[in-house]
């Protein structure tokens, strides 16, 4: 097989090779690919060239084959489990952004061998990448579809197969590098625990995760279930699992190349938005709903923002954007659902975020518009008091730059959990001009703190007048320009100064080398103790 400006007359060995990368790829398995298409997916090697820049692949086992020697002559093994169902190895991936910080891991299970199933032969290769991406530091995205474990390898003496070392490789991952899984259709047990252990999930409209498929539900005795009902995106999607949802998996590879973007370094500066429609996003009316998303389009360089598990505790936005070039991480309060009002599934969203971008250099910005922690029987019955103290103590530990902005309402424990505790934590606290702060909302206060005068009142009518009169009292109090004036916030400023301000702040941040930028790619003697730095340890999973 001659190619390009190869000799038409190989030697046997070479001819040979040749031969057998042919038979290892897509062309060399026609008809498999085909059906692969006919049901609507594209094949691992598919994804990985559209993810990868252009011949930057350098594989690792491309001519490994299952471990089943015992049951297959070596052809068969050749031609169909090539790889053993295992794409993988090194790659750049956005590389005419970040150059040399282009440089990744790659890993790809192939659902056209063997369903896409972990064999052993896989397993070795999985450990050897992963004690590479720990050894080069390598941010990894893993295309995780397939059933599961392997029963059907014979060359290899297994009782329980639990010695397998690849799954505490990967968790050990954590917090080390950015790793992304991508998942399209059926992705089960050791499958879906490769997919879990990872920072961020893009799952398709047609995945199904679970950490059991069809066959182990079955047989633990709990009913016949189809595939795709197991663990559907729908599902996966509402209980914060799956991080962006995507149609397909050209989309799936899309958004996967701009998520770890992110993680890879800031760009030149891009477009953005006439900064005084801020002016305008808030209402006059100070129990109007908004959305802050808007807030965040706004702010942010045009066409960046990538926001993670809007499907999940909705009134806590937790998104990716750049502010001139800059990657950042955004977590605000969404008064279109719950008020603003920070939930368990809340907290639990926007610390295990800033874990995340605190983990990977990336500066947050808070966008702060709370009643406060949500309160009732039923919200603590949700372990309310751990999950939003869980806020309180992830705020207490990050080491990246943090900037708050007081968008509207900033009251009690919920607003100073949204500014790592205090407001004099971020390096930055400025509130826009309709702001207003104070220990708990102002209604309430009033209620509490005049509850034997407004009792005295009769008729509802007069009670309630008098508890607008005393709350426009409040109010006053309460003023974002009443609480600068206390020297409680830095600043009160105009909408359309948020970017400049943010931005100011956060390059002076970065200008001394104190705080790590984005991206792991660093000269040598610049490692984390250089740069102020302790490590972080793991990123939850959740």
């Amino acid at each position: 097989m001659a190619t390009g400006d190869e000799p038409e007359n190989l030697r046997p060995d070479l001819a040979e090779l040749f031969e057998r990368r042919e038979l290892a790829g897509d062309s060399g398995r026609p008809e498999a690919v085909a059906a692969r298409h006919e049901k609507g997916g594209r094949t691992a090697r598919e994804n990985l060239d559209d993810l990868i820049d252009p011949g930057s692949l350098l594989e690792y086992g491309r001519h490994a084959v299952a471990a089943q020697r015992a049951r297959r002559s070596a052809e068969e093994l050749r031609a169909r489990t090539p790889a053993d169902g295992l794409v993988s190895g090194t790659a750049r991936i956005n590389g005419r952004l970040f150059g040399d910080r282009a440089a990744c891991a790659v890993l790809s299970y192939d659902y056209t061998v063997l369903a896409g199933t972990q064999g052993m032969t896989g397993h070795q290769k999985k450990d050897r990448l992963f004690e590479l991406i720990r050894r080069m530091k390598l941010p990894t995205v893993f295309f995780a579809e397939g059933g599961g474990g392997r029963p059907g390898d014979t060359d290899y003496a297994v009782v329980s197969g639990l010695d397998v070392r690849a799954f505490a490789l990967w968790a050990a991952l954590s917090g080390e590098v950015p790793r992304i899984a991508v998942v399209a259709g059926r992705c089960f047990a050791g499958n879906a625990v490769i997919a879990g252990c990872a920072d961020l999930i893009v799952a398709t409209e047609n995945s199904s995760i679970g950490m059991g498929g069809p066959a182990m539900i079955e047989g633990g005795g709990l009913g016949s279930v189809h595939p795709d009902e197991v663990g559907p995106i729908g599902m996966q999607t509402a209980n914060g699992v799956v991080d962006v949802r995507v149609a397909d998996e050209a989309e799936a590879v899309e958004v996967t190349r701009k998520l770890l973007a992110f993680f890879q370094g800031d760009t030149p500066p891009g477009e953005f938005a006439d900064q005084r429609e801020l002016r305008e996003v808030i209402p006059e009316r100070r129990r109007r709903a908004y959305d802050v998303n808007e807030v965040i389009g706004l702010l942010a360089d045009r066409d960046s923002v990538v926001s993670l598990r809007p499907g999940f505790a909705p009134e806590m936005v937790t998104a990716f954007a750049r502010i001139e070039g800059r990657a950042i991480g955004v977590i605000a309060n969404d008064p279109m659902h719950m008020a603003g009002a920070i939930t368990s599934g809340g907290g639990d969203k926007a610390a295990r975020f800033m874990q995340l971008c605190d983990a990977f250099g990336l500066p947050i910005l808070s966008l702060v518009d709370t009643p406060g922690m949500m309160v009732g029987p039923e919200a603590e019955a949700t372990g309310l008091v751990r999950h939003c103290s869980r806020l309180l103590v992830t705020g207490a530990g990050i080491r990246v730059p943090f900037v708050a902005v007081i968008l509207r309402r900033g009251y009690g424990l919920g607003a100073q959990a949204m500014v790592a505790g205090s407001l004099l934590e971020p390096l930055l606290t400025v509130a826009w001009p309709g702001a207003e702060l104070g220990p708990m909302g102002l209604e309430g206060a009033i209620r509490l703190g005049f509850r034997k005068e407004l009792e005295r009142i009769e008729d509802e009518n007069e009670r309630e007048a008098r508890v607008r009169e005393l709350t426009e009292l409040a109010l006053d109090n309460a003023k974002a320009l009443n609480v600068a004036a206390h020297f409680e916030i830095d600043d009160v400023i105009d909408p359309a100064e948020t970017r400049a301000a943010v931005a100011s702040t956060l390059a002076a941040a970065t200008a001394n080398g104190t705080y790590a930028p984005p991206g792991l790619a660093t000269a040598p003697g610049d490692g984390p103790e250089n740069r102020g730095l302790r490590s972080r340890g793991f990123v939850d999973t959740w």
